[in-house]
């Protein structure tokens, strides 16, 4: 079952952790999770180029690696970027120093393809030991969401996922879409709807 938004409570036990932004903005943030794959984060560059729209990427260190200019890409058309790990770990499965040795290698991978240095990170599957975001918190700013699509989820009809991503959308919402191949075929079925939806209620959209 995915639970698209997360409760207030569980938030407020992490309160150093990005959940959301102001509502006042007028603005939702848009990111991607796990690129960049060819075929469908290019996809979700030409979707946000026809709108104009910009969006933050957490990219995996290896899949940037692999695809450098895709990744290149991503900057160019005005996007962000941020570290999402070197291997897609699960932070609740890794000891701490192999993780955050994960997160540097990650780093070091943007800094030697792309020229940056992100301050955003975003643990894989939204999961990590509080010892390891202690630590991460000391030079990122440890980023989630406050409206997870689901796009994932193969059990889930496209319909299902874009009424609830519509559905759980509001100004200041941090929204996650994945760009990976198991998102492939559903992406062009909720990407380009959404997308309009974000212009039809009038809110503007930015990097993190």
């Amino acid at each position: 079952m995915v639970l698209h938004t997360v409760p207030v409570l569980f938030q407020w036990f992490f309160p150093k952790r990005l959940w959301a932004k102001a509502a006042g903005e007028n603005t939702v943030y848009l990111t991607f999770d796990d690129g960049p794959v060819p075929g469908v984060t290019d996809y979700a560059l030409e979707e946000l180029a026809k709108r104009n729209q910009k969006a933050t990427f957490f990219v995996v260190g290896d899949n940037v690696r692999k695809n450098p200019g895709l990744a290149r890409e991503i900057l160019s058309e005005g996007h962000g970027v941020g570290n999402h790990t070197f291997n897609h770990l699960n932070g609740w499965k890794t000891e701490d120093s192999a993780y955050l040795n994960n997160i540097e290698l990650c780093d070091q991978v943007l800094w030697d393809v792309l020229g940056v240095k992100t301050k955003l990170f975003r643990p894989p599957y939204g999961l990590i030991r509080s010892s390891q975001a202690v630590e991460v918190s000391r030079f990122h700013q440890v980023v989630m969401w406050s409206m997870l699509s689901g796009d994932y989820d193969l059990r889930l009809r496209s319909e299902v996922v874009l009424g609830k991503a519509k559905k759980h959308t509001k100004s200041g919402s941090i929204a996650v879409f994945h760009d990976q191949l198991k998102t492939k075929e559903v992406l062009p079925k909720i990407l380009p709807p959404y997308l309009d939806y974000i212009q039809e209620m009038g809110w503007k959209t930015a990097v993190l």
